[in-house]
């Protein structure tokens, strides 16, 4: 029976509060337990400290077992998703992802973690999302388009079908779709987890509500977008589509495109054809929930720039995330949580690139404090 207008406008509204409300816990649980990408890697180069590098890894292997599982039960269609295209854009994924690996250094964090910062009332992460939010649009439709789309996208590799792992092995072996995403999911996630909680120390209960929090609210939101607001025949186009989702198909979290929308949403509220989508309340669930809990524990404090080299490194890191991001069609989280969930090659080689810029800008960061101090 096809859908209703009313029905449609009860679904989006579903889809959206679902998904803020996953947000917010992601956001919450962030601020409690200090989950963060770019301080994961930066305490495992500079102090060889790598439990936060496990609570990632934990993440992603909770990521990758739910969403696989979902895909499993046939309740989502990873092939809906734009991460397992037949399209591997090597100059993207790497050159993007190392942009904004390096910028996320300079600018204190990533993304997730600028949003995370606001909330406990950093003022320096509200510069860089204002800065972020206007790369990322120039970056998707401005000048910076031109430079991304006529000189690193064409560098690609052309598949013969999707990109990731289940649907690479299913062509190779023949064996249906539904039983490999059932048996990479427990393979690579099983494994994944086994090696984050593999040390004694690691297993406290901060650390594990860092990982199974963030690496289901990334399946939670999948199953959303996916399965809660897939409709076969749209009303008006008869087409399918995923409601309330800015692509129109199926999406999880990531926050670099959906930080430009929420500058565009805001800029233009007034504007009736303006929709809110999955993305941009993502944006607000996040900020909420760590100010919440910022709050609740009296951990919110204004902070400021410390001087003008300060500035000038959130600034240029702001930047440099705003077109890596959407260069390399993800961050931390929209690829190394989202993407890296669907075992995509491209989101597998995004992630590599993003851990390789982090600690370029580490060693930099290192070698600058050696030179003054010499």
């Amino acid at each position: 029976m096809p859908i209703s207008e009313d029905d449609l406008a009860a679904l989006r509204a579903t889809v959206l509060w679902s998904t803020f409300a996953l947000a917010f816990a992601f956001g919450a649980v962030a601020q409690r337990t200090r989950f963060c990408t770019m301080g994961a890697v930066a305490d495992l180069v500079n102090f060889g400290d790598a439990t936060r590098m496990r609570q990632w890894l934990l993440a992603i292997a909770v990521a990758i077992l739910g969403t696989h599982l979902l895909a499993a039960r046939g309740l989502i269609d990873l092939g809906n998703s734009f991460h397992t295209g037949p399209r591997l854009l090597v100059a993207s994924h790497l050159i993007g992802g190392f942009l904004f690996g390096f910028g996320m250094v300079l600018a204190g964090g990533c993304g997730s973690r600028t949003l995370v910062r606001i909330g406990a009332g950093s003022l320096k992460s509200l510069v860089v999302f204002l800065v972020l939010g206007f790369s990322a649009y120039v970056s998707l439709r401005g000048a910076l388009a031109v430079v991304r789309v006529e000189a690193i996208e064409p560098w690609y590799v052309p598949l013969r079908g999707r990109q990731d792992l289940a649907a690479l092995l299913a062509r190779a072996t023949g064996a249906p779709l539904a039983t490999v995403h059932l048996a990479v999911g427990l393979a690579v996630g099983g494994l994944l987890a086994a090696f984050a909680l593999a040390p004694r120390e690691f297993r406290t209960a901060e650390n594990l509500l860092a990982g199974l929090t963030v690496g289901g609210v990334i399946a939670g939101v999948w199953f959303v977008s996916g399965h809660i607001g897939h409709v076969a025949e749209h009303p008006r186009t008869l087409e399918e589509t995923f409601v309330g989702t800015y692509s129109g198909r199926m999406e999880s979290l990531t926050f670099v495109a959906p930080v430009a929308h929420t500058l565009d949403w805001l800029m233009f509220f007034s504007d009736r054809s303006n929709l809110l989508t999955l993305g941009v309340v993502a944006v607000f669930g996040m900020t909420a929930g760590a100010a919440l809990v910022a709050l609740a524990t009296r951990q919110f404090r204004w902070e400021g720039f410390r001087d003008t080299e300060d500035t000038a490194h959130h600034l240029v890191g702001a930047t440099l995330m705003g077109f890596g991001g959407v260069t390399a069609m993800g961050c931390t989280i929209g690829q190394g949580l989202t993407g890296v969930s669907t075992l995509a090659l491209g989101s597998l080689l995004a992630t590599a690139a993003i851990v390789a810029g982090a600690v370029a800008a580490l060693k930099y960061q290192q070698w600058r404090i050696e030179r003054q101090g010499g």
